[in-house]
């Protein structure tokens, strides 16, 4: 319809603009009561007219022009966050305006929860703690009840819980499911976990108070409170290794972004069970190969001298026997035969238990470990091993006990190897802490007299070579082999750059060690 050329349009006025404005407009008295409040305000804050005035306002009593965010729990269930502004008015009287800010404060959280997921997956020592942080981070970003992450044990018979955050630490949690699966119960995580789909159950936590084959489990789940609930599975390369299950607070429900959302988090816990399974794996071979070099060290040394050891023994046991004299000076002969050998085995036992274990490391320093094994492979093998140490600033003993556990690992094994290989009768470990400027660094030199090295393509090696340079790797630093200058022999030269101050003691460092 067309309008008269002279005449307006008539206003609205400021009642009907109040009532149709989307956000919502406030007025509290100085006791923080709502006095007025359009309807938007109220169906924010969930109240009916009704409950005005007087209703109790979710904005604290002290605020300014700047826009700050507050929480709200609201009458009928319920957390919302609020964006607003205060303004004050002459007769002491606050009129605010506020808008819901909820999904796009709680999209906020959950992209900064999966971004530090993915951080801790690459750098949490322990598969446990990675899981209780990533249950945390879930739980914070949504405002949960409840979360709990498992996976299945290495028989793939059962469920572990872990990870959570919310409910009490039950240890038979899985345990006291089973039992309420045994008394009719469906488990909805094993549908999550068999078909590698989400699944969602509205009003769970009624079901569980009230249905009576829930009784073994129900304490547990009583507090806190909770409603639907989802479940998550956990896939590697499309496999299942466990679930993610997400308890949502009265109020909530578990819309497509929030889904989405726990979806995510659950491949990020994904991500850290596999990557827990490989390191594990890394860590079997390097046993299984500890194992074997041990096994030829054993055969090539103590079990030989003691198979001798028998043969002197079965021999004079044989002339016994046979009711002959034995001669006294062959009896001596064997006696010192036998007394040499035992010292001989001693030895080599004494020198496999320093090698995997040096206590002097984790008593004295790294120095002090370096010359207790320098000095047991001179008693156990001849070799003269002399060991230098530059320490102006008696900085060594304060290096981290993992990195000192490297470097001496990487020592004993070109030692090892210069004892074994190298045909040479003398071996120097030079330990040196530079500086330059702000810059230190730790080098660790083993050299012998021996043959040299044989020839091989760069960056090949057997497996002792393997784990120096993976030693060396794991603190940026660098191991090179050659040949001495001007001299016959191999030199084996670890550096590891060290940061302006590292913390004295055993402080931790994480690591692709530990798991």
């Amino acid at each position: 319809m067309a309008h008269d050329a002279g005449h307006e349009a008539p206003a609205l006025d400021a009642r009907t603009l109040l009532d149709l404005a989307p956000d919502g407009l406030a007025v509290i008295d100085r006791n923080g009561r709502l006095i007025l409040a359009n309807p938007a305000a109220l169906r924010l804050c969930g109240l009916s007219p009704s409950d005005l005035p007087g209703a109790a306002s979710p904005f604290p009593s002290s605020g300014g022009a700047e826009e700050a965010v507050v929480g709200w729990e609201a009458p009928g269930g319920g957390r919302r966050e609020f964006a607003y502004q205060v303004r004050a008015s002459r007769r002491g009287e606050r009129v605010v305006a506020f808008r819901d800010v909820t999904e796009s404060r709680r999209h906020q959280r959950r992209l900064a929860a999966i971004a530090s997921a993915a951080g801790r997956v690459a750098a949490e020592c322990s598969l446990s703690s990675t899981l209780d942080a990533l249950a945390k981070e879930v739980l914070e970003a949504d405002a949960l009840a409840s979360v709990q992450i498992l996976t299945v044990n290495a028989a793939g018979e059962s469920f572990q819980v872990m990870g959570t955050a919310g409910f009490g630490s039950t240890p038979d949690f899985f345990d006291l499911l089973i039992a309420c699966m045994e008394a009719g119960a469906e488990l909805r995580m094993i549908d999550a976990f068999t078909s590698r789909r989400p699944v969602v159950v509205p009003h769970r936590y009624a079901t569980v108070m009230t249905d009576p084959v829930w009784e073994p489990i129900r304490e547990h789940m009583r507090h806190p409170e909770w409603d639907w609930f989802a479940s998550v599975p956990l896939l590697v390369r499309g496999e299942p290794v466990g679930v993610l299950n997400a308890y949502f607070a009265p109020g909530q429900e578990i819309g497509r972004t929030a889904l989405d959302f726990l979806m995510a988090m659950g491949e990020q816990a994904a991500q850290a069970v596999a990557y827990a399974a490989l390191l594990e794996r890394e860590r079997e071979v390097a046993r299984r190969e500890e194992r074997q070099r041990l096994a030829r060290d054993l055969h090539d040394s103590v079990v030989q001298q003691v198979f001798s050891m028998g043969m002197q023994v079965e021999s004079l046991g044989m002339l016994s026997a046979r009711g002959a004299v034995v001669d006294s000076a062959y009896v001596t002969r064997v006696a010192q035969e036998l007394a040499g050998i035992s010292k001989a085995v001693l030895g080599d036992l004494r020198a496999m238990v320093t090698d995997l274990h040096p206590t002097a490391l984790s008593d004295e320093g790294l120095p002090a470990a370096v010359r207790t094994l320098a000095a047991v492979t001179t008693g156990r093998t001849g070799f003269e091993v002399c060991v230098t140490v530059t320490d102006q600033d008696d900085e060594l003993g304060d290096l981290e006990s993992e990195l000192c556990e490297d470097a001496y690992r990487v020592v004993a094994e070109a030692l090892h190897n210069s004892v074994k290989h190298s045909g040479g009768s003398l071996v120097t470990i030079d330990l040196a802490l530079t500086r330059r400027g702000t810059q230190r660094r730790l080098t660790c030199e083993i050299a012998d007299d021996g043959r040299g090295l044989p020839e091989q393509p760069a960056g090949e090696g057997g497996f002792g070579m393997t784990a120096m340079r993976e030693r060396a790797a794991r603190w940026d630093g660098e191991l090179t082999t050659s040949a001495r200058p001007s001299e016959r022999g191999a030199l084996v030269r670890l550096a590891i750059p060290l940061p302006t101050l590292l913390p004295a003691g055993p402080t931790r460092r994480p690591s692709l060690g530990n798991s």
